[in-house]
This record gives C-alpha cells, sequence and structure tokens, in this order.
C-alpha cells in the first residue's frame, strides 16, 4: 500500500476535509442541510410527542409538565421571547434577558399546553410544507371529535443553530403577534416593571 506523503496532494485534500468537519463539529454547526424535509420530520416529531400527551389520560399538571419538555426539545423559545418583548429585549442585560426567558418558556408552554389539551380525543396530522422567505412552514390539520377540522401551522427556522420551531399559527391566530401584543400589556400594566413581569409569568 501506498504511504501519502506530506506534499501529496491526495493527502492534503484529506487534511483540509478533516479541518473543515472538524471546524463545523466543533462550532456546533448542523452537517446536513436544512431544508423542507427537515423542516417536517422536526414537526412529524413534534407532533407525534403532542398526540401521545394528548392520548395519554394523564392529569392536567402531569401534561403540562410534558407541553413543557415538547417546547423544551422543539422550539426556539430564546426567539420567541425576544419577539414577544419587541423592542424592551435590546435594552436588558444578559442576566435580565435570560431571567425572562426563563420564566416566559414555562408560561408559553403550558399557555399553549392547556390549548393543545383541548385536542383531547383528536390527532394532528402533518400535510404538508413549503419554503417562506428565510424559513419553512409546516401544515398540519387538528381534527377533533365534534368539530370541523382545522389548519395548524409550524415555521421552522435554523437560526439558533439547530432547525427548531418559532411559531404556530392556530385557527389563523399567531402566536409572535399574540404573545408581543399580551406581554406588552402585562409589562405596560406593571409600569415597567420587568422583576414583576418575570414573578407573575411563573405563577399563571
Amino acid at each position: 500500500m501506498k504511504t501519502l506523503t506530506a506534499t501529496d496532494p491526495r493527502r492534503r485534500a484529506l487534511l483540509a476535509g478533516g479541518a473543515v468537519y472538524a471546524g463545523l463539529m466543533l462550532a456546533g454547526a448542523p452537517v446536513m442541510a436544512f431544508d423542507v424535509n427537515t423542516a417536517r420530520s422536526l414537526i412529524d416529531r413534534a407532533i407525534a410527542d403532542v398526540n401521545a400527551t394528548i392520548a395519554s389520560g394523564k392529569s392536567e399538571a402531569a401534561m403540562l409538565r410534558d407541553f413543557e419538555g415538547i417546547f423544551a426539545r422543539y422550539a426556539d423559545v430564546n426567539a420567541i421571547a425576544r419577539s414577544a418583548l419587541g423592542p424592551t429585549a435590546r435594552s436588558l442585560s444578559g442576566q435580565q434577558l435570560a431571567a425572562f426567558t426563563e420564566a416566559f418558556r414555562v408560561y408559553i408552554a403550558r399557555k399553549y399546553g392547556r390549548r393543545f389539551r383541548e385536542f383531547i380525543g383528536g390527532q394532528i396530522e402533518v400535510t404538508g410544507a413549503q419554503p417562506i422567505k428565510s424559513y419553512f412552514e409546516v401544515s398540519s390539520i387538528a381534527r377533533l371529535r365534534g368539530q370541523a377540522p382545522f389548519d395548524v401551522r409550524w415555521q421552522v427556522s435554523d437560526r439558533s443553530g439547530k432547525p427548531l420551531f418559532f411559531n404556530i399559527i392556530i385557527e389563523g391566530i399567531n402566536m409572535l403577534a399574540t404573545e408581543r401584543a399580551e406581554i406588552g400589556a402585562m409589562l405596560d400594566r406593571r409600569r415597567g416593571d420587568l422583576n414583576l413581569l418575570i414573578q407573575d409569568l411563573k405563577s399563571i
């Protein structure tokens, strides 16, 4: 077997390729391309977990804990929290933003967990996916007993370094827009006191 020397172009190509791969791994960059199939696969898994939770027969408290886990695995909570705060987020210290994000994570998971809990006896099914600007939108249908099927859309991006959903649109109601309005109103009622808002979010 022929040994590759230091000056052999094949050796240099192998070393260069290895360096690029190592750099990607150290940087935490995804090796696989982010595409429509990756986005759909993410939501397929998220919906499978949602369907399993709503069919589990667990208590509300146990189901809400499960939904917290689902949001932690599949949602870009950091991006959603910053969007909910709007321009206020830019004026916060890293510590303040982290404290708000953690409180918001629990709040949003419980809020949408209760919404999904209304789907008991039904199923959500992915029906398609398409690119929209810099992200992908995955469409699904919720089929509930005694109700007409309705649309649930999931918007997926890899801006965080891996594919995660950053928005849900249920029957035309946009989570990002709704939360920005509601968090803004909650902050206004507390006269801009972020610490008070954080305390209250933990108890909702």
